[in-house]
């Protein structure tokens, strides 16, 4: 057996080990159920034990609560009910779904990727179909379930490789998850999760959706150019020329009807009077768009950026679906909103059991012991920010590789790291955005990504010899450029003081 060989086979043992480590692992709700009870069993150890610390804003000594106490399990179950309608995200993500549930089953999602893909130039269809992937993050799985397998027939049509097209959709859709132009629901989801998380530490503390805003639109055109040249360079040439044949579904390539396009004008026009209402209301000083202090960071457009993002997302999908014929009276959309929520059955499931977690995390005072205790011992060490954040990236990254949902993984990682990063200095806003780059990097390689198997099916369309190891094996060179390049961006954006969103900053101070 040649080295190669050898190599190649503990590669695969390599992957062999992943998948069914991660498919040996419990559902990521009972996950959360098991921590919280987790919780509960190390308030009572801690507390026996005499855990303690010194909390750097009061300087008072925090202790464990045993939550196994008579007060503790009268708490419990007095609040279960207010811990689970008073999680953060979960009015979040129902609201921001429920517009681009509209805008999603009217069929304007679906009509705008096919436009923009179809008056790409050919020698842009690749950066074009990246870029298209990393904006379809805003409609939740829908670069998934149409634009990948869309790009490989387009790649077919102008005689290049579909795996190669299918590939850099990918790379745009999952790899550059935490990229885009516009506030999609992940947004207001994790920017929840690290509100709660920042409250360990500083209660009065506001995570807004918009907080990786301005680190996110550069890296949407900084991995859009990466994805472009990943795979023209490295991808591409390694696949060589197609020899198969398939019957492809001519449907994903019909262009535009009339009805269509201008379905597309009113959606258009819908957005752009949307634009004009918000322009008027905080171009003058006394808006009614402004903040009572006049400003623009407190303006309810900020604060409210998912209401915005419901009116938005609604009112093209009414437009275009009222235009179109999809929608034919109230009942339709009322539909189109209902479909939007059972997609999110499984969620609210999940944040069930997350959000009894976080409470009783947050009550037990775990978080603040542990992150003070991990602050001093960090700060021991005298790493400084920059490779304290890269080792971040490194850990979430290894992390997704075992636990696919970015919303999960957060959940259990924010509580621990945004206070003990905030003790050291650092914003809650900078450790999102940190987690956010780890995260995207390795989901297209992570086989516990959850359309990991579809991204399969769809690739054995045109080879039916695909397994694991051919989707890693292709993807595996835009995770290792995406984390060069983004970490080279981190580490510049840093360097020169940046702040990551609207009234973002890098670094944080305790109040006094």
């Amino acid at each position: 057996m040649t080295r190669k060989t050898e190599k190649k086979d503990i590669f695969q043992k390599i992957l062999n080990w992943t998948e069914r480590a991660g498919n040996a692992l419990p559902h990521p709700a009972t996950l959360f159920a098991l921590f919280a009870l987790g919780a509960l069993v190390f308030s009572f150890i801690g507390s026996m034990l005499g855990w303690e610390a010194i909390h750097p804003g009061t300087q008072e000594i925090v202790r464990p609560v045993n939550l196994f106490s008579k007060e503790g399990i009268h708490r419990i179950l007095l609040e279960m009910v207010d811990n689970y309608t008073g999680f953060a995200p979960l009015g979040i993500v129902m609201v921001a779904m429920l517009g681009i549930g509209i805008a999603e089953k009217s069929g304007l999602v679906h009509a705008a990727i096919r436009l923009l893909v179809h008056n790409s130039p050919k020698h842009l269809l690749t950066f074009i179909i990246v870029f298209t992937g990393i904006l379809s993050n805003v409609a939740s799985d829908i670069g998934y379930v149409l634009l990948i397998p869309m790009a490989g027939v387009i790649f077919l049509a102008v005689g290049r490789h579909p795996l190669a097209g299918m590939a850099a959709a990918f790379s745009g859709v999952s790899g550059g998850f935490s990229a885009n132009l516009v506030i999609g629901t992940i947004d207001p989801l994790l920017a929840g999760l690290s509100e709660e998380a920042a409250h360990i530490l500083d209660p009065s503390y506001h995570v807004n959706p918009t907080a990786n805003y301005y680190f996110m639109v550069v890296s949407t055109i900084v991995i859009a150019f990466a994805g472009t040249f990943v795979t023209e360079k490295f991808v591409e040439p390694r696949l060589g020329e197609y020899s198969g044949k398939t019957e492809e579904d001519e449907n994903s390539l019909v262009k535009l009807t009339k009805k269509e396009k201008k379905g597309l004008l009113m959606a258009s026009l819908a957005f752009f009077f949307i634009v004009i209402v918000t322009l008027i209301g905080i171009i003058p000083e006394n808006g009614f768009f402004r903040g009572t202090d006049g400003g623009l960071l407190s303006s309810p457009l900020v604060g409210g950026i998912v209401a915005m993002l419901f009116v938005t997302a609604g009112a093209m999908g009414l437009a275009y679906g009222y235009t179109t014929g999809t929608y034919k009276n109230d009942a339709d959309v009322m539909n189109g909103l209902a479909s939007s929520m059972k997609t999110l059955a499984t969620y609210f499931v999940l944040v069930f059991f997350a959000a009894q977690f976080v409470a009783w995390f947050k009550w037990s005072n775990l978080g603040i012991i542990l992150a003070v205790n991990g602050a001093n011992f960090l700060m021991s060490t005298n790493l400084g920010l920059i490779p304290l954040m890269i080792l971040f990236i490194l850990l979430s990254a290894a992390i997704n590789m075992l636990m696919g949902s970015a919303s999960a993984k957060w959940a259990i990682l924010a509580p621990v790291f945004i206070p003990m990063f905030m003790i050291m200095g650092y914003s809650p806003e900078l450790s999102q955005a940190v987690y956010r780059i780890g995260d995207s990097v390795t989901n297209i390689i992570s086989p516990m990504m959850s359309f990991f198997a579809l991204i399969i099916a769809f690739f054995q369309k045109y080879d039916p010899k695909v397994g694991i190891g051919t989707i890693v094996a292709t993807m595996l060179p835009y995770t290792l450029v995406f984390l060069i390049i983004w970490i080279a961006m981190l580490v510049v954006w840093l360097l020169l003081g940046i702040p990551l969103g609207p009234g973002a900053e890098i670094h944080y101070t305790i109040p006094s």
